[in-house]
């Protein structure tokens, strides 16, 4: 059973074990209440636009190669559009998807980005497409050539069917910021294909102007320029004070390989075995999940609370040049416990050691508001003064720039175990995750470190 609180918008769900959320994911779509409406001209259709990637091999091998290598996983070889890669692949041409408008009508896509491992710039030739909404909030209206969306992330956009009668291609492809980060260079293609009587074979249609693979720029002046819709309809409460206040870098690292064992394989940088962390500490997953044994009530489950609440090593984050030593983490299970009610402020400051990368945030079971976004290292004393308290966007995932910071604020009034991590793939298996535990009440046991998982209701 799902359960929202005030979503209103586009939302998906999609697998969480392994790699099988490349083919196990769709949409929800929370409608207006009865009485209302949305906050926008009603359109004339609506139409969910899912972006993916396609691999040729079953995805299990591919994440089994990728586990066993040490290093990156293999590139998909296409992108995907509801389903079909589009006109420039040579499978499937005659089934690229087409989307059929009236001149003059209005339409609302609802994009979602259920890639596993890309970025995405995505537009619709000579057209704009206006943000309302992203993660089940509406926004103020936002009107781009293209936007830019992570893996996890939905948002609504407005289309105006305000051209010449014919086809004009929507497209995607990857927004990737790593140096020697390998990534599927290819672009997916659908048709948005007017009703009329006109020669629409006459000449192949125009593609969108998507920027270069690499413009991080262009990746966080989009996400930069998001803002709630904050009216009376529909009000935000933006936590003004916050009681418990996190810095987290996250970052790309690598182990030394190991001499023997099963996992001596070592293909990433310089015969290391890639991996990745919060706050230096790469998360190791128990041998029953956290969740699980919470609700249970299952016994002998160790985990610590040691995760740190400041970076344990202060250096120049986004530097062009890091010492070596710094890219080896800490391996560990260690959770985040938090007061019920309590506001919190978390910020992620990305790092530049082994790949300086972007890095899609999520949290499980909150909605956030991101009011701070920035380049470089993360001021505490000067950045907060620039924070938007007024009208942030209420997400629930957060791109974390390459080279620098994202800060997010929200209210843990939702009791139980929630997920942080990266929503790449590669990222997460790697170890870029840790826990929330939201306790309602004081407990004798949260004070004992590590211990087994056996958590009374309080």
């Amino acid at each position: 059973m799902l359960i929202f609180s005030d979503e209103e918008g586009t939302l998906w769900w999609h697998a969480h074990k392994e790699w099988d959320r490349a083919t196990v994911h769709g949409a929800i779509v929370v409608y207006p209440k009865l009485g209302t409406t949305y906050p926008f001209p009603r359109p004339a259709a609506e139409l969910t636009v899912v972006l993916g990637e396609w691999w040729k091999e079953n995805i299990m091998l591919v994440y089994e190669q990728f586990i066993t290598s040490g290093g990156q996983p293999i590139d998909s070889d296409a992108y995907t559009i509801n389903g079909q890669p589009g006109d420039f692949y040579p499978c499937s041409k005659y089934e690229t998807f087409k989307l059929e408008v009236e001149c003059g009508k209005t339409y609302l896509l609802r994009i979602i980005n259920a890639a596993m491992n890309e970025m995405l710039f995505f537009g619709i030739a000579e057209h704009k497409l206006t943000v309302v909404g992203t993660d089940g909030s509406y926004t103020k209206p936002l009107t781009r050539d293209f936007i830019t969306i992570t893996p996890g992330q939905t948002f609504d956009c407005i289309l105006e069917a305000n051209q010449k009668p014919g086809r004009y291609y929507m497209a995607a492809r990857a927004y990737s910021s790593g140096v020697n980060v390998n990534f599927d260079n290819t672009t997916t293609t659908a048709i948005v294909e007017y009703k009329g009587n006109y020669d629409e074979y006459s000449s192949p249609p125009p593609l969108p102007y998507l920027p270069c693979y690499n413009d991080t720029l262009a990746a966080v002046d989009f996400s930069a320029s998001l803002r709630s819709l904050a009216s009376d309809d529909h009000p935000i409460t933006v936590p003004t004070e916050v009681k418990d206040r996190l810095i987290s870098t996250v970052s790309i690292n690598a182990y030394p390989c190991p001499i023997n064992g099963t996992n001596s394989t070592c293909q990433g940088p310089n015969g290391t075995r890639l991996a990745a962390s919060m706050n230096n500490i790469s998360f190791v997953n128990p041998s029953i999940d956290i969740l699980e044994a919470y609700y249970y009530h299952i016994k002998g489950v160790l985990f610590g609370e040691k995760f740190p609440k400041f970076p344990p090593y202060v250096f120049n984050y986004t530097a062009d040049v890091l010492p070596l030593r710094l890219e080896i983490p800490k391996s560990g299970t260690h959770v985040v416990m938090l007061k019920y009610n309590t506001t919190v402020e978390l910020v992620f400051q990305g790092t530049n050691l082994v790949a300086g990368i972007d890095h899609p945030m999520h949290l499980h079971g909150f909605n956030f508001y991101t009011v701070g976004l920035g380049l470089g290292n993360f001021d505490e004393r000067l950045d907060p003064l620039n924070y938007n308290l007024v009208d942030p966007p209420r997400q629930n995932t957060v791109a974390v720039p390459k080279r620098g910071w994202a800060a997010i604020r929200f209210k843990a009034d939702n009791p139980g175990v929630w997920f942080l991590h990266c929503h790449f793939e590669r990222h997460l298996t790697w170890g870029m995750k840790t826990v929330f535990i939201v306790r309602e009440g004081d407990c004798p046991e949260e004070k004992l470190l590590p211990r087994p998982l056996d958590m009374p209701r309080c």
